[in-house]
């Protein structure tokens, strides 16, 4: 193990198999539909939560934060395997308490070095920083100067949607019954854009392929370093990777992932959508 461990949450949309061989720790976030509940990554896979999520009748599910014991616990073995410190990476406070969590976890282990990051994100911009976190760690950088990068590269991140409906939105309280209907009858697909922990509006359009367009102008507006590509089991996503690398010729196709969106996300965008999280240059 690297002297720095590297932490997240399920959030991140990271593969636990692929985080786990590459040395990122994740802490699963609850998920619940109706009266049962599931550790996503764990016991509910992206795949499962789809299924779950998109099955006629199926409850509308919510998700809650792992607990503080949970943290602790998970602190406690990284420092037994031989972690000299800690940069736990998470999602944005104005989007979960999860960060909370992880806070009063540092604050039960006062004679460990616990750095808690926000991300001011989610999905895989979170995903983003955890994997320059530890790319910074396996470089001996000391754990204060990687959270340090972090929150300030955190600045840098977007997330980008184009979503296939306003239902889910709707559903998970993000827009009023009456917008949803209105935007439903005339097939609005609306943009979204995650920043600095703040959900808005971009746009909206009448038709998925001007959707897409709209999301690809978005994307390469400014110089990008890092991409993920992220779906909610949308057939055509790899149609639509191809399509925005096109129009970023300096960034290596090879280091851009496709990506499910996962439980804590999924909710809210609904089965169908396309995005994008990106890390872009400093200015």
């Amino acid at each position: 193990m690297a002297r720095v461990a590297i932490f997240t949450d399920s959030a991140s949309d990271l593969d636990p198999a692929e985080a786990a061989v590459s040395g990122i720790h994740i802490v699963p976030l609850i998920v619940n539909f109706g009266d049962q509940a599931f550790k996503a990554g764990v016991d509910m896979t992206g795949p499962d939560f789809w299924t779950r999520m998109t099955a006629p009748d199926a409850p509308f599910p919510t998700t809650a934060a792992s607990s503080p014991g949970d943290f602790k616990e998970a602190y406690e073995a990284a420092f037994g395997d031989g972690a000299e410190a800690i940069v736990s990476i998470h999602v944005a406070e104005a989007l979960s308490g999860t960060i909370k969590s992880a806070r009063v976890a540092r604050d039960m282990l006062p004679d460990r070095e616990i750095h808690i990051v926000d991300s001011m994100s989610a999905s895989m911009a979170i995903g983003i920083l955890a994997r320059m976190g530890l790319e910074l760690a396996e470089a001996e950088y000391s754990a204060e100067a990687i959270a340090v990068e972090l929150e300030e590269r955190a600045q840098d991140l977007r997330i980008y949607f184009a979503l296939e409906t306003l239902e889910y939105l709707k559903k998970g309280g993000r827009i009023s019954g009456p917008t949803a209907a209105i935007g439903t009858l005339l097939s609005v697909k609306p943009v979204i854009m995650l920043k600095h922990g703040e959900v808005t509006t971009i746009d909206k359009v009448r038709t998925r392929s001007k959707a897409r367009d709209r999301l690809i102008e978005l994307v390469i507006e400014k110089p990008v370093e890092r991409l993920s590509i992220l779906h909610s089991v949308t057939p055509d996503i790899d149609a639509f990777r191809s399509e925005l690398l096109t129009h970023l010729p300096d960034v290596d196709p090879n280091a851009v992932s496709v990506e499910l969106v996962g439980p804590s996300v999924g909710p809210h965008v609904g089965p169908g959508c396309v995005g994008a999280a990106i890390l872009y240059r400093p200015s």
